[in-house]
């Protein structure tokens, strides 16, 4: 059916679709208070690092597709292909975005090697972009991820990351404080009244007969199997992966506390 996506022998329509993406960018608000200006800069930092208004662009653990489809909306002639293991978040952005040019979603598991010969691309890509999603690595998946990013992107492409990513543990008071900032932001938001959590927007959405198997595919995939106690959530993880990876230059762009947009530049 043209312009839905079938799960569980229904169609799940784009109305359908966005309703859950509305809830989804909702809870994540909850959680990221300022995830709309992270957005905003990470979409300054590609316009003004491609240097072309066709951009070909990466977009990694793409979920529904809320970065993929901001970007754009800001470079209408630009290309992305977004990319997730995820099952149920893959089909609600393809069902919500079916008619939207220039974006493709490819289901492809950033865990494994070589998850990047299956996306067809036609040049090297300008920019990987990546946002609150490469922190569910584990620290040797994330620097494979780096590994094969960097040969993929031209000369002078770059990796914009936004995520938390706190300082090492050997600087206690910045860890801290960094944290302190996004808390006291969470708690501001909270205050303005009921938002939908992460717990509770998954729970609903494995109840839906339209998304229960894609759900339950979800679960047999482990998508989330390594996400706690990774080291990807700390900054000099990054940095170190991406510097080992080849990039030339590696640094902050825009940051509340360790909330932060990273940025990676390939030499060229």
């Amino acid at each position: 059916m043209a312009g839905s996506a079938v799960t569980n022998g229904e169609a799940l329509t784009p109305e359908a679709a966005h309703g859950w993406i509305e809830r989804w960018d909702a809870q994540q608000q909850l959680y990221m208070p300022d995830r709309e200006e992270r957005f905003t800069a990470l979409i300054d930092a590609v316009e003004a690092a491609v240097g072309r208004p066709d951009p070909l662009v990466l977009d990694l653990g793409c979920g529904p597709g809320s970065l993929a489809i901001r970007l754009l909306r800001r470079l209408p002639r630009a290309t992305v292909v977004a990319v997730d293991a995820d099952p149920l978040t893959l089909a609600l952005g393809r069902a919500a975005w079916s008619g939207q040019a220039g974006l493709s979603f490819a289901d492809a598991d950033l865990r494994g090697p070589g998850w990047s010969s299956g996306l067809a691309l036609d040049r090297q890509p300008d920019a990987a972009v990546s946002t609150t999603t490469l922190h569910w690595l584990p620290e040797a998946a994330l620097n494979a991820v780096y590994a094969e990013v960097a040969s993929l992107l031209r000369p002078g492409g770059v990796v914009l990351n936004g995520d938390h990513m706190r300082e090492d543990d050997t600087a206690p008071r910045l860890v801290g404080l960094g944290r302190a900032l996004i808390e006291r932001a969470d708690q501001r938001r909270r205050a303005g009244g009921e938002t939908e959590t992460w717990d509770a927007w998954w729970q609903a959405a494995a109840a839906d007969p339209d998304l229960a198997a894609l759900n339950d595919e979800r679960l047999g995939r482990q998508v989330e199997s390594e996400h706690h106690g990774s080291p990807a959530g700390r900054l000099s993880v990054h940095v170190r992966a991406l510097r080992a990876a080849g990039f030339a230059e590696v640094g902050t762009l825009w940051q509340l506390g360790d909330n932060r947009l990273l940025c990676a530049v390939m030499p060229g």
